[in-house]
């Protein structure tokens, strides 16, 4: 008898060790890495340039396989076992920076700037839609209305007429901070449509990534978009403000010394419009920042100021208190305005609760805002 191990002088080949799972589901590794084959580098294309060489090569197996068999499952394919293996190639992506020259500072933040701005007079970078223009121009022919009035009055010469429509300490107040309908209806509604998707929309739509990858910080894309918000609030309110100051003036056809005498009541009247501006301007980003949407920060704004006056005004007339009118930014505001201006002032709380409640509520909206915007990446979210 031949040995069984040899048959006509050659040795067979050893049998294939088939791979078993023990019981706790492991297979054993087999020992068998195949050596790859070496291959010359090849040029390819990249990124739109030949003669670059490619990086590295390597084998593109199978890593597990399932048997033919229905007894033996999840036995695993031991890498380089099989000769019609194909080779892949890697290709190293090197990232290469822009050389050209950089616009300066002020240039990229005017970008931001008339990205929102030039969308209300020309068709910009980003169009507002014709409702919002339309309840814009609404609003400042509202905000302007005791010019047509005054205008009349000085017309027909009417002083009575004219002495409830001119220019006096308690009309500068109420053409800023009157409650109807400036503040009730003009002020709030147009400020709720500007920042109703200001920042939702970058968060939501990923522009974010656009402004973060180029070399803007985010102190600069806060700033605009907070100049932004606060220039539209300013021609609603400060520019009405103005003209109504101004027209009075060419009316009457006074002289210097008219002017002497209401220009310090214009000038307070402008710096109780200007806190109005920025506590606007805050709180309504701050409610931008924490949405994805337009419409949450739109209502919450209107919410926020109609509805705290409101609640104070119930709870003032059935306890006599108006305490709780320090939670309402507009009279806040209002207090604070008729202490600047000089008018009778409506409240009974000190004037200086007013003003903190004032520096809390813009502490806390910028605090939110600056918090909101550094978490923004440059990936969309």
């Amino acid at each position: 008898m031949t040995d069984n191990n040899e048959l006509d002088g050659d040795e067979t080949p050893p049998a294939p060790q088939q791979i078993i799972p023990h019981s706790n589901g492991q297979s054993e590794n087999q020992d068998a890495h195949a050596q790859p084959s070496e291959t010359l580098g090849r040029d390819a294309e990249f990124m739109g340039e030949s003669g670059i060489g490619v990086g590295g090569q390597t084998r593109m197996e199978v890593a597990f396989g399932a048997a033919s068999d229905d007894e033996v499952i999840g036995t695993a394919s031991v890498a380089g076992g099989t000769k019609d293996a194909q080779m892949g190639a890697i290709f190293e992506q090197v990232y290469r920076p822009w050389r050209g020259t950089l616009n300066p500072r002020w240039a990229r933040n005017w970008a931001i700037f008339r990205h929102h701005i030039y969308g209300l007079f020309s068709k910009g970078h980003r169009p507002w839609g014709w409702p919002t223009r339309l309840l814009l121009f609404g609003a400042i022919l509202a905000a302007m209305s005791d010019v047509g009035l005054s205008f009349l009055g000085a017309m027909l010469g009417d002083e009575t007429l004219y002495r409830l429509f001119g220019v006096s300490r308690d009309n500068l107040y109420g053409h800023v901070l009157g409650f109807f309908p400036r503040n009730a209806i003009c002020f709030p509604l147009i400020a709720a449509l500007i920042i109703g998707g200001m920042i939702s929309d970058d968060r939501t739509n990923g522009t974010s990534a656009i402004y973060f990858s180029r070399p803007i910080n985010r102190i600069d894309y806060t700033a605009m978009k907070y100049a932004t918000v606060a220039t539209i609030l300013s021609i609603l309110i400060l520019g009405t403000l103005s003209i109504y100051y101004l027209a009075n003036i060419l009316f009457l056809g006074e002289g210097w010394a008219y002017l002497l005498d209401t220009l310090p009541l214009f000038l307070a009247a402008a710096f109780a419009g200007l806190l109005l501006v920025i506590t606007y301007s805050s709180i309504g980003l701050a409610l931008s920042s924490v949405s994805r949407g337009r419409f949450f920060p739109a209502i919450s704004l209107l919410g926020l100021f109609l509805g705290t006056k409101l609640l104070a005004f119930l709870i003032y007339q059935l306890f006599d208190q108006s305490i709780l009118y320090l939670l309402s930014p507009y009279d806040s505001i209002a207090h604070v305005g008729q202490v600047i201006i000089g008018t009778t002032s409506t409240y009974d709380h000190p004037w200086s609760w007013s003003l903190v409640s004032i520096i809390i509520m813009n502490v806390i909206s910028l605090y939110v805002l600056a918090n909101r915007v550094s978490t923004m990446e440059v990936t969309r979210e």
